[in-house]
């Protein structure tokens, strides 16, 4: 695993707009750094480009805002590009004395699934030609981190003759410094540059000491961007169950600081919570499993996982989609993964009632009343076969809650739902297996998050292997991981 440094652009300065090239045409999964630093009289914070994201600002070095003097902030963005990206542009108010200057690094890695960063700055008030500075925040670092230096300076006449960085307990290889210098004279000034380096060896959680030799005395700021190869993935996976279920797994989250992981199921534009899958601790985890047993039959559906890092970042992954299709209307039990086949026959009115008393106030009726109550229906459903029919007499029975789920083999937002049971009749045919049956339900909500949906147990698995040994050799090599996420159902 390794990231290296592929270039940087010319660096573009102005009073107040700046467009920074690229060095070379983006190829995509490259990971773009766009550093910008600037001054102003308010300290304005340079708008974030179209398509990239706003890794964190810090303006410092002390003092009041003027020529070759005071305050300067240094800003970080990031993107991962797609290919032939389009030029950024970063804009600060144009006021006296402003300048602004961007520069665009591009980095690549050898391995891993994405990409991950967090930052950390500082500043040095001591006018001198030692430049020093402790960052705010104490990364997590490993071997084969990458570093990315950026510095401020005030005074654009100033140049580098080496550029650092130190931490507690971490070896770092040999900087590269002044992976791009420019002394920009617009406005009141500045001098930007930037260094990289990799961590040879030591894992430790660390605040950066970044420094500078200078060639005459100055204050400035200074930031870094510990950026690592993302190991975190996230997968879908239909199992080969009835009702169908996805296994949604996201994994490889040690590597990558992950605290805590939320899962949701993506249809359309719309996303919703998969069950008893927010917030999920994962601190020393490093794989979250939930099986989502409630999606709709017949469209596309994805997942998508929200991962919160050691340092409160949120990453996104994505998975693929997935089809779930039936050959009948499906009544379901999620929690405890039990279901039946049936053809909704009539689901024919939704009956809402509300208290209300009508009172005759001078020949005027006045109506108080409460809000009306949830929907109430009689709906009929067939079985086709005795086994159907025996499903559907075991889901009624034992519902977690009283509460079942209906869903259309194509789904159909006025049938799919949760219903509660208020009564069911059987009405069986001596001559063949096919059963009439009404369900006297009132829509509901769904069963309680806390209450996960049921997945593969510890009886499929001795189903299918007869011993230890058994599994032993079929998951050789393999961890804990891939039992559980084997599909025990072929």
């Amino acid at each position: 695993m390794t990231i290296s440094y592929v270039g940087s652009g010319a660096t573009s300065s102005h009073g107040d707009t700046v467009t920074p090239a690229y060095g070379s045409t983006p190829a995509a999964g490259q990971l773009g750094i766009l550093q910008v630093v600037s001054g102003h009289p308010s300290d304005s914070i340079p708008s974030t480009p179209s398509g990239w994201a706003l890794v964190d600002s810090f303006s410092g070095g002390g003092g009041a805002f003027g020529a070759g003097a005071g305050p300067r902030r240094i800003t970080f963005f990031a993107r991962v590009m797609a290919g032939g990206d389009a030029a950024p542009t970063v804009k600060i108010p144009a006021a006296t004395g402003s300048v602004i200057a961007g520069t665009i690094a591009l980095l690549s890695r050898s391995a891993g699934t994405g990409w991950r960063w967090v930052s950390g700055f500082g500043e040095d008030t001591s006018s001198g030609t030692g430049f020093s500075t402790a960052a705010s925040a104490a990364p997590t670092w490993a071997p084969g981190d990458f570093a990315f230096i950026g510095y401020g300076l005030p005074l654009s006449t100033v140049t580098f003759s080496a550029q650092g960085i130190t931490a507690s307990g971490i070896t770092f290889g040999a900087v590269t410094a002044n992976r791009h210098t420019t002394a920009v004279a617009t406005g009141n000034g500045l001098r930007t540059a930037a260094a990289t380096v990799a961590v040879s060896s030591g894992t430790a959680t660390a605040i950066p000491t970044l420094t500078a030799t200078l060639s005459a005395a100055n204050t400035g700021v200074a930031g870094v961007i510990r950026i690592r190869e993302a190991s975190s993935s996230l997968s879908a996976t239909a199992q080969t169950a009835f009702p169908p279920r996805t296994l949604v797994a996201a994994t490889g989250l040690l590597n990558d600081d992950i605290d805590a992981v939320t899962l949701y199921r993506v249809v359309g534009n719309t996303r919703t919570p998969v069950r008893a899958a927010s917030g999920l601790d994962a601190i020393g985890q490093n794989a979250v499993l939930r099986v989502d047993a409630e999606q709709p039959f017949g469209i596309p559906v994805s997942y998508v996982a929200e991962l919160t890092d050691f340092n409160g970042l949120v990453w996104t992954l994505t998975s693929g989609s997935i089809t779930s299709t039936v050959a009948s209307d499906v009544i379901s039990d999620a929690v405890q993964g039990i279901g039946a086949a049936v053809t909704i026959v009539s689901f024919p009115e939704k009956k809402r009632d509300r208290n209300a008393t009508t009172f005759n106030v001078g020949g005027r009726a006045v109506i108080v009343g409460r809000a009306r109550s949830s929907a109430s229906a009689t709906v009929t459903v067939r079985t086709q076969t005795q086994s159907a029919g025996d499903d559907l007499q075991a889901v009624l029975q034992g519902a977690t809650e009283g509460v079942i789920l209906m869903r259309a083999r194509t789904t159909l937002p006025d049938v799919d739902g949760y219903l509660a049971g208020l009564s069911d009749s059987e009405d069986p045919n001596y001559y063949n297996p096919i059963k009439r049956w009404a369900l006297d339900v009132v829509v509901t909500e769904a069963w309680p998050d806390i209450l996960e949906a049921a997945g593969f147990t510890l009886a499929d698995i001795a189903s299918n292997f007869s011993t230890l040994s058994d599994l032993a050799v079929f998951f050789t090599p393999g961890t804990l991981l891939s039992i559980a996420l084997y599909d025990y159902g072929l």
